[in-house]
């Protein structure tokens, strides 16, 4: 991960990410049980978007997105899981201030465009079954190829704006931040002297990039629903079902967890259930994302198959 200059207004260098340090007679369990997941996300999101690469039968758009998807959620984890798997076995948690902020960055960048790119999925859906007929006029590989660019492009760029703000902000002792990640609700907690203006920039520029992309899910869905029944064929039906349930699932995990996080008064949720959710959608989520998507879908199966018989006829 390239190294960022930034710089704040005070003398605070460094932070330090308590994490999980009231379970100090489990560490090693914890490294252990988080470097498992750790791996299986890796392997099972690479795996995925080797499939939707290598097989022809997947080049298709929902695929397409689909590794892009899994590529964004290998990248997702490996921003958070390192330095977590790190706090487990040394006692030193600080974290450098440049350090901090740019683990920020990219967390806030990847995490964008994960809303934006369950959105296009949405999207995706809304047009295979309220449009099949001209679906693959207006889903081409040119709009695809141009909604994930939109997707990737909007993320860096709100989170420039966003990240952009908090060396602006005057952080004083403690310098304690509690969580396993450098978390921006908590950085405007350790700011000593608050900018209204600052924050409130912050908060518009989040609450537009989750929002805005959930409450477009909530139409196309409901949408999506109101069309079913007018399907004529129990067939037709089943398949436009199975099509969007896994990616309703997936959204549900994942902005069920943040609107929890965000949206819950804070006096609310102790700073463990805090932790226990933030693990929720930025690690356990990431892991789940290729097994949901794959569980039930036959052509996904069918590629693992090949690509596994394939590789075994070469040995």
């Amino acid at each position: 991960m390239a190294h960022m200059q930034w710089k704040n207004k005070t003398s605070i260098t460094k932070f330090i990410l308590l994490g999980f340090v009231n379970l100090n007679e489990v560490q090693i369990l914890l490294f252990v049980v988080f470097l498992v997941i750790y791996i299986l996300t890796v392997a099972g999101n690479l795996l995925m978007v080797v499939l939707v690469v290598y097989d022809q039968h997947l080049h298709t758009p929902m695929y397409f997105f689909l590794g892009n998807l899994s590529f964004l959620e290998t990248c997702y984890t490996s921003v958070i899981s390192p330095r977590l798997l790190a706090g487990f076995l040394v006692e030193d948690r600080t974290i450098s201030f440049g350090d901090c902020i740019t683990q920020l960055f990219f967390f806030s960048a990847l995490a964008s465009i994960e809303c934006f790119l369950l959105a296009v999925m949405a999207y995706d859906c809304y047009l295979a079954i309220c449009n099949p007929l001209s679906y693959k006029v207006m889903m081409n590989f040119r709009v695809c190829r141009l909604l994930v660019s939109a997707s990737w492009i909007t993320g860096f760029s709100a989170s420039v704006l966003v990240v952009g703000m908090v060396p602006q902000l005057n952080f004083c002792s403690p310098n304690e931040i509690n969580n396993f990640f450098c978390d921006m609700a908590e950085l405007l907690k350790l700011s000593c002297a608050k900018s209204p203006l600052t924050e409130m920039i912050i908060l518009v520029c989040c609450s537009l990039v989750t929002l805005a992309p959930f409450l477009f899910i909530i139409v196309s869905y409901v949408l999506i629903l109101s069309a079913i029944p007018r399907i004529t064929s129990s067939t037709g039906r089943q398949k436009a079902f199975s099509t969007c349930a896994s990616h309703l699932l997936v959204v549900s995990l994942y902005y069920g967890t943040i609107i929890i996080i965000y949206m819950a008064p804070s006096a609310d949720l102790s700073p463990g259930f805090h932790k226990a959710l933030s693990l929720m959608y930025m690690v356990a989520t990431p892991m789940f994302n290729p097994v949901i998507y794959s569980l039930r879908n036959q052509e996904v199966k069918g590629a693992f198959r090949k690509v596994v018989m394939q590789n075994l006829g070469t040995i």
